[in-house]
């Protein structure tokens, strides 16, 4: 005897076994018992989901002389055997659309539903499947007989492209009661499996069942056409090795050792990792897609730890726990992000070497920076007030005219001179200088030296007749300080600079000395210098002031403005690219008026 496949002897015969689709079946039900079935109808939803089952349900529950008084037709008669099977009957008719297609087969159609069913009890159900691939001229033949059709005569059209009919033909639309059918979830899918292996004899593990029903991807017929075919390879029992073998599924193993590449940051190991995968006979396609599947689970875990699969193993939901441990939320986000990006660009349908694409995914994951919270960065540049009276050095947060540097590190290990730096510098006035040295993993503060008002001051800062801050030096001096100190806009990030700098009065006006670093290259922008004279001026009452700029150094003052001007460039592409990655710290360069350094 022909083997019948699994999708064909378990198919359902009555309207209550047909899984997840209960919004259809009870009201086709009801509308059987009721007597109160449309004269068309017009199923929308993906392959697989009961949509031919359902109308050949229906079409049985019409003709079925021993139809239950709810509606349930009793699917072992003649009729129902005869329509169940696809097989031909006089009253029911099913046309496949996608060869039948054209005017002339849509004018016989009509010509044949105006003939009376064969008994006065019956009905003339007609089930055209891939309704969508019927020509427009095709649906106009048939507009007039669903707008007006004859008594007992039923249309069932299914289809999983309804956009299609609606651009052809949306006057049907309005001559039809829409059904849109969901897809399967994997549980009801794992228990529909669950059944059929128990009716068949054949014992199975949960972990088989549960890759089974994912590849199925929300299609009962594909989920049974999966395990026929992994049946064939060993009938006596279903394992997740033999699933594997058969499906080119991946095992749950491998997306846990790429989480552990990730956490530990062995970036060389990824090439091996893919290049084994590839050994093993993985597809790497299928390879992503379970990585975005597993990079969702690892995100619901670390919202909330008892949202793993309840059908995974005890094992596996510890694996995979221990290892969403290791990541934050955020950054969980972004590697999901990254995945999708993927496929939304269309770049991993377009070529014919994915390979590259998934190793380059994979790396760009393993050299993520870590998030950061913003609270985290304000505490460590000083922005939050220490809560005790320890002094400053003793606690986690820095006290004003200290600098500060927040070192993100793994909670087991220190820094290594190879890892990612990305530094973020803050300048606050009043407050001295800050910077934050951002790393992956968990935080830790660190206090960096710095010199006091209580420290000797070098013999070049000490001079008394140009030294800055000193009242009473001279009126464009006391001018300057209370220019720096008044309400006066300054452009944004110089002020620090500006009362660090050495300052001595000439005849004209003030000479600046500013410290070698970003502030110099923009102090000699000639709309801010114009900016600075301009404030001095109204503060100290005159007309105009000059102010000039002194360079200590040996370089040309030429190629000196050329270097930081490039150095300056750099550290704002750096800025800009921190900020891209972490969007919060944007309100904190703004708030605080941060600039961005070398720590």
């Amino acid at each position: 005897m022909s083997h019948l496949a699994l999708a064909r002897t378990y198919r359902p015969r009555r309207f209550r076994e047909v899984a997840t689709q209960e919004h259809v079946s009870e009201t086709l039900k009801r509308a059987v018992a009721g007597d109160r079935v449309g004269h068309a109808y017009l199923f929308c939803g993906p392959r697989g989901v009961g949509k031919t089952t359902l109308a050949r349900i229906l079409a049985m529950s019409l003709n079925c002389p021993n139809r239950t008084p709810e509606g349930e037709p009793c699917g072992s008669c003649e009729n129902c055997g005869r329509i169940w099977a696809g097989h031909t009957s006089l009253d029911v008719v099913e046309v496949d659309a996608a060869s039948n297609r054209g005017v002339e087969d849509a004018r016989q159609l009509r010509e044949r539903a105006m003939y009376a069913p064969s008994a006065e009890h019956r009905h003339k159900v007609y089930i055209l499947d891939e309704a969508h691939m019927l020509t427009r001229e095709a649906w106009n033949a048939l507009l007039k007989i669903l707008e007006e059709p004859p008594p007992r005569v039923i249309f069932v059209f299914a289809t999983t492209e309804p956009q299609k009919i609606l651009q052809m033909a949306s006057p049907i639309l309005s001559r039809c009661q829409r059904f849109d059918f969901r897809r399967i979830g994997v549980a009801d899918i794992m228990g529909r499996l669950e059944e059929v292996l128990e009716a068949e004899g054949i014992p199975s593990s949960p972990e088989a069942l549960r890759a089974v029903a994912r590849k199925a991807n929300g299609g009962m017929r594909d989920g049974l056409s999966l395990l026929d075919q992994v049946l064939a390879l060993s009938d006596k029992e279903l394992t997740i090795d033999s699933v594997v073998r058969v499906l080119g599924v991946v095992a749950e193993e491998r997306y846990l050792e790429f989480f552990d590449l990730v956490i530990e940051r062995r970036h060389g190991a990824v090439f091996d990792f893919v290049e084994a995968l590839v050994d093993e006979g993985y597809d790497l396609v299928e390879f992503y897609r379970g990585l975005t599947e597993k990079l969702r689970l690892l995100l619901r875990i670390s919202l909330d730890a008892n949202a793993a699969s309840g059908d995974m193993g005890r094992e596996l939901r510890e694996g995979f726990a221990q290892r969403a441990a290791g990541f934050s939320p955020g950054d969980l986000v972004r590697m999901l992000a990254m995945a999708t990006a993927l496929e939304a660009d269309g770049s991993l349908r377009r070529t014919g070497r994915p390979r590259v694409l998934v190793e380059m995914l994979l790396l760009r994951m393993s050299y993520m920076d870590r998030t950061v919270e913003l609270e985290e960065i304000i505490q460590a540049l000083g922005g939050a007030p220490a809560r005790s009276s320890a002094p400053a050095g003793k606690q986690g947060v820095p006290s004003a005219g200290s600098s500060a540097s927040l070192s993100v590190l793994p909670s087991d290990r220190t820094a290594s001179a190879e890892e990612k730096v990305v530094p973020v510098a803050a300048s606050r006035s009043g407050t001295g200088h800050r910077s934050a040295t951002v790393r992956p993993g968990a935080a830790s503060v660190r206090k960096k030296p710095e010199a006091t008002a209580s420290e000797p001051r070098s013999p070049s800062s000490s001079r008394s007749s140009d030294a800055p801050g000193v009242p009473g030096s001279g009126p464009l001096l006391a001018a300057w300080q209370a220019y720096l100190a008044g309400p006066a806009s300054i452009p944004p990030g110089l002020t620090p600079f500006l009362r660090a700098s050495e300052v001595r009065e000439t005849t004209n006006g003030l000479s600046l000395k500013i410290p070698p670093g970003p502030a110099l290259d923009r102090v000699r922008d000639p709309s801010v210098l114009a900016t600075l004279r301009r404030g001095l001026a109204l503060s100290s009452g005159r007309d105009s002031v000059e102010i000039a700029l002194e360079s200590d150094e040996s370089a040309p003052l030429d190629e000196k403005k050329n270097s930081e001007g490039a150095e300056e460039a750099i550290r704002g592409t750096r800025l800009a690219e921190l900020i891209e990655r972490a969007p919060f710290v944007k309100g904190a360069v703004a708030e605080l008026d941060l600039d961005f350094v070398d720590s």
